[in-house]
């Protein structure tokens, strides 16, 4: 028996995910914003939101109607802020352990937390990107140890894939259609009600928790084999001396053909939800072939982008060791501060471990987080491109497009253009 009369919302995490998930709820809905990051609530109140996913207008227009008629966002990392909410939503990062096995500690932590406060009839939804059967197999016993209730008889679970995309003001919250599921019918009721009444393109029910974490999970994991497909054919033609973005453009005159490009695959999505995927295979004793197969071709594009600059590098007869190189980007996609699992890393690393001099230079990315998180101290302006004997173009941020490069014509030096966006007679190599 679910006890909810009205919606009272606690979104636990303020990240891409949770941040625009809590303002929109806000606009109909007493919502809490809950965050262990001080330094993150602090800018939140403040207005400012660093991943650029919310606009500062639009945090003013839904912090200051707080408390009247039953709606707005308060934020806060203190965890009595959120006690006296019914409706908790989980929006924490799940990533990898340095073995590349799903690390659930933020997961488990925030079950931890809501288990602590939660009360008969509250239902708990997950939306951070799991394995099939982890709500129920791993956050459930966590809510009932801390809380001493009995799952689908004193609180509820649900299950709502994020379909985020970071820096995309076109496909975002509202107009992507949302996969909805609950742990049984009348809490898929309640829940599909709650996103209905923000989503703009709708909702879809899934038969249970666990449907709808497994089509979470295939999304992301699609998409990267794809990837990977397009990523070997850029190894292949490589070595036959023919340009992939050419064949590309040939064979997507036909009618059925799938356009994907080469790149360098990372993120907080893509990379990383093939292994929680492939993780719960390999615990059934299953061992994927084709997903293990698209992510070691993938992960292995920044070391290639490398190997292959200097092959240029000889072809011009520039020294390589020592020479100065400029890696253009270091967030893992365009027009986003995201450095979350950039495989930019792995292009500058194999450069300096070639004896190269390498400095990256990205407006986009924190640089406090990169040095934190990577160790590089990220230019603070951008540099005379001319003092550089290599020139990488990692990502295809717009403030990168309108530079120009028609200097590289006149001195010994390579531009690689990862994602080719750069004329063609321009650039010595691309993937």
């Amino acid at each position: 028996m679910i006890y909810i009369e009205m919606h009272k919302i606690a979104v636990i995490g303020l990240g891409y995910v949770g941040l625009p998930l809590a303002v929109e709820l806000g606009k109909k809905y007493p919502v809490a914003g809950y965050d262990t990051n001080e330094k993150r609530i602090g800018e939140l109140q403040s207005g400012i939101d660093r991943t650029r996913e919310v606009d500062g207008e639009s945090l003013a227009n839904v912090t200051k109607h707080f408390g009247q008629c039953d709606r707005g966002l308060t934020f806060s990392s203190d965890v009595d802020s959120i006690r006296d909410c019914n409706i908790y939503i989980v929006t924490v990062p799940t990533p990898l352990t340095k073995f590349k096995t799903p690390d659930l500690e933020p997961l488990l932590n925030a079950s931890a937390t809501i288990g602590r406060i939660l009360k008969k009839g509250d239902i708990v939804v997950y939306e951070s990107t799991v394995y099939p059967g982890c709500t129920e197999e791993d956050c459930v016993p966590v809510l009932e140890k801390y809380s001493g209730l009995k799952y689908n008889e004193d609180f509820f679970c649900g299950y709502s894939p994020e379909r985020i995309n970071p820096g995309d003001k076109t496909n975002t919250l509202t107009t992507v259609r949302k996969v909805v599921s609950g742990s049984n019918a009348e809490v898929t009721d309640v829940i599909d009600g709650l996103y209905a009444s923000v989503i703009q393109a709708g909702t879809f029910r899934a038969s249970s928790i666990k449907v709808a974490e497994a089509a979470k999970a295939i999304e992301n994991t699609q998409r990267d084999v794809n990837i990977s497909f397009v990523n070997e054919l850029s190894l292949i033609f490589d070595r036959m001396g023919i340009d992939t973005q050419e064949v590309l453009e040939a064979a997507a005159t036909k009618w059925n053909f799938l356009r994907f490009t080469p790149g360098l695959v990372g993120g907080h999505c893509i990379s990383i939800d093939p292994y929680y995927l492939l993780h719960k295979s390999q615990c059934l004793g299953y061992n994927p072939q084709v997903i293990l197969s698209g992510r070691s071709i993938n992960d292995e594009m920044g070391r290639f982008v490398a190997r292959k600059t200097v092959k240029l590098m000889i072809s011009k007869e520039i020294k390589i060791l020592k020479s100065k190189a400029l890696v253009l980007g270091f967030t893992f996609k365009e027009n986003c501060p995201d450095t979350r699992n950039t495989k930019v890393i792995d292009v500058v690393n194999e450069l300096k471990d070639f004896g190269m001099e390498v400095d990256v230079y990205d407006p986009y990315a924190w640089r406090e987080e990169v040095l934190a998180e990577y160790g590089i101290e990220l230019l603070a302006r951008q540099p005379d491109m001319t003092a550089y004997q290599v020139l990488v173009l990692a990502v295809a941020h717009d403030a990168f497009k309108s530079l120009d490069f028609t200097f590289v014509r006149n001195q010994p030096a390579v531009l690689f253009d990862v994602k080719g966006v750069l004329p063609v007679e321009l650039v010595d190599g691309r993937l």
